[in-house]
């Protein structure tokens, strides 16, 4: 891989903002008229059972925390795209590059989705199409995932894009009263997958 300039860092735009489409999904920019939606996916037990996070109580602070994405956006410092149905413009759910490291061309990418539509690979596909948009357009060399080890179904969905557990934190996170494990995974940009794999030696004893 070629050195970059030591002093380099991530430059990003996401003015105008990208769609992007999959063979089911419509990956958008949240609107007002989403919180309604957003409500429900960011109050939802089930939802919020492994995401610790306190809960949104009205449509009225959906509203106000769609605005502070969409500022984000603006300011090109994260970006969260609304899920849809190809044939339904309904809100089901968000992802996104919501902490951009841009000293370390790395970012975070987070997830959530309706209940209703679990268990169908959306998510799947929602993360493939915003990973390569992150690759190709962002110009990202590694994404990162903070997991909850007790949700299994998020860890799952990661190992199937390709993400690799990279740490195990005890006790890291103070969440209402108690502390709470974290998992780390990441994926590096294909290329430098594919360095690092050619570039492992057998250990020396």
């Amino acid at each position: 891989m070629t050195p970059l300039d030591p002093h380099a860092q991530l430059e990003v735009s996401f003015s105008p903002f990208p769609v992007l489409r999959t063979h089911r999904l419509v990956l958008r920019k949240m609107e007002p008229a989403d919180a309604e939606a957003l409500l429900f996916l960011r109050s939802d037990p089930t939802i919020l059972q492994y995401l610790d996070r306190d809960p949104i109580h009205s449509t009225a602070e959906a509203a106000l925390f769609i605005r502070h994405i969409n500022d984000s956006v603006d300011r090109n410092e994260g970006i969260n795209w609304g899920i849809s149905l190809k044939d339904d413009p309904a809100l089901i759910g968000t992802i996104g590059f919501w902490r951009l490291q841009k000293e370390h061309f790395r970012a975070e990418i987070g997830y959530l989705l309706h209940p209703h539509h679990w268990g169908k690979g959306l998510v799947s596909e929602a993360i493939d199409a915003v990973m390569d948009y992150g690759w190709n357009v962002m110009g990202l060399h590694s994404v990162e995932a903070n997991v909850n080890p007790g949700n299994s179904a998020s860890i799952r969905v990661l190992q199937k894009a390709g993400f690799v557990q990279e740490a195990y934190f005890r006790q890291n996170y103070f969440f209402r009263g108690r502390f709470i494990d974290s998992l780390i995974f990441c994926k590096l940009t294909p290329a430098a997958e594919q360095e690092a794999t050619n570039e492992q030696t057998p250990p020396v004893y």
